[in-house]
């Protein structure tokens, strides 16, 4: 057996092994089309502007689905997924000799909730969910804190996607 044929045919065989054995792509949607209204979350921090780079954020990961639409329209809308950023604290963690902070972690807690607006049940409720991340102010830069909040938005973001993307899967299935 030629190189090329015996690399052909081990390539057939680990297709279908992984086509057998049930492995999928978690953050892609295959069912139907399915639209999610989503309002602007609730800001109760000081931080302006958290919300919106929530929503844009939400909204990024969302636009991987070619099933998934976002809409403004709550009538048209099969489900709801509404949050609010409840706090973000942003306590020093270390310092220097001169007392001065060096190392910073942000914590945000967020809760949000999904829930079929057809029949009205909650698909998915989180009351509480905290996110830290940390970063150092010795830096010259300025934008170190509003990096590591995007960070902490873009890790939440896409867990409440992927949770959507298995809410659904499992709301069809039944």
């Amino acid at each position: 057996m030629t190189g090329k044929i015996r690399s052909l045919l081990i390539f057939i065989c680990i297709f279908f092994f992984l086509g057998g054995c049930g492995y999928y792509f978690p953050n892609v949607y295959t069912g139907p089309e399915m639209l999610v209204y989503m309002p602007n979350w609730k800001n109760r921090t000081d931080k302006l502007g958290i919300d919106n780079s929530m929503y844009q954020s939400l909204s990024a990961w969302f636009q991987k689905s070619e099933k998934i639409n976002l809409t403004k329209d709550q009538n048209s809308a099969d489900l709801v997924l509404a949050g609010e950023i409840i706090s973000i604290d942003i306590p020093g963690i270390g310092w220097d000799t001169d007392a001065q902070t060096t190392d910073v972690k942000i914590e945000l807690r967020l809760r949000y909730v999904l829930k079929n607006l057809k029949t009205g049940k909650i698909l998915w409720e989180v009351p509480n969910d905290i996110w830290t991340e940390n970063y150092n102010t010795l830096t010259d830069r300025a934008d170190t804190e509003d990096e590591a909040v995007d960070e902490i938005l873009d890790e939440v973001s896409e867990k409440i996607y992927l949770g959507t993307l298995t809410k659904i899967r499992k709301m069809n299935r039944e």
